[in-house]
């Protein structure tokens, strides 16, 4: 993942384990811009990433954290413009031992806790933020007014496949209406 500049990495060293450290991003426009081209955006606007780290326990981390931003992409249907506005509670535990879950040596099983990250050097909140909008933005954004029309496909001089025969038990289920109707 890209980081758009080294402002939000914050050293362990320099942490306080008795007082939490605040933090309040908010990208520059021209960061906006890249952050939108690499995520695959029309636009973002508006991004900020405001909450604070505070020590939990003796060596674990713990970041807490409100995400706002307006992202615009792509209708899925129709590829015009759709403006979202993103509002999330974000936490992540930085953790100096991740929990070992019937873990072999020939495979690794993700956590089921999915906040939780192993604990480095540093907690970059940068990254924290971009993972966090990536996660809640819409996977299939789509206008208001936006309808899929019955769509058709086939090679030329065949008929096209309809949505209704890709439903062959709808067809049998015709065809036994039929049948107890002839009877």
């Amino acid at each position: 993942m890209p980081r758009y500049g080294n402002a939000a990495r914050f050293r362990l060293a320099d942490l306080s384990h008795k007082t939490p450290t605040g933090f309040d991003l908010r990208p520059d426009a021209e960061t906006l811009k890249a952050m939108a081209r690499d995520l695959g955006l029309d636009d973002l606007r508006k991004l900020s990433f405001t909450g604070s780290i505070r020590a939990e326990g003796a060596r674990d981390w713990r970041l807490d954290a409100r995400l706002g931003a307006t992202v615009v992409q792509p209708c899925v249907v129709t590829l015009a413009p759709v403006t979202t506005r993103i509002e999330e509670d974000v936490t992540r535990r930085y953790l100096a031992h991740m929990p070992e879950d019937g873990v072999t040596d020939d495979e690794v099983e993700m956590p089921q806790d999915e906040s939780i990250e192993p604990l480095g050097e540093v907690i970059d909140v940068g990254a924290a933020m971009v993972e966090a909008l990536v996660l809640a933005l819409p996977l299939y954004p789509r206008a208001d007014d936006a309808t899929l029309e019955q769509a058709q496909f086939s090679e030329p001089g065949k008929a096209p496949m309809r949505d209704e025969d890709a439903r062959p038990f709808a067809a049998l289920k015709a065809l036994r209406d039929k049948l107890e109707r002839d009877d």
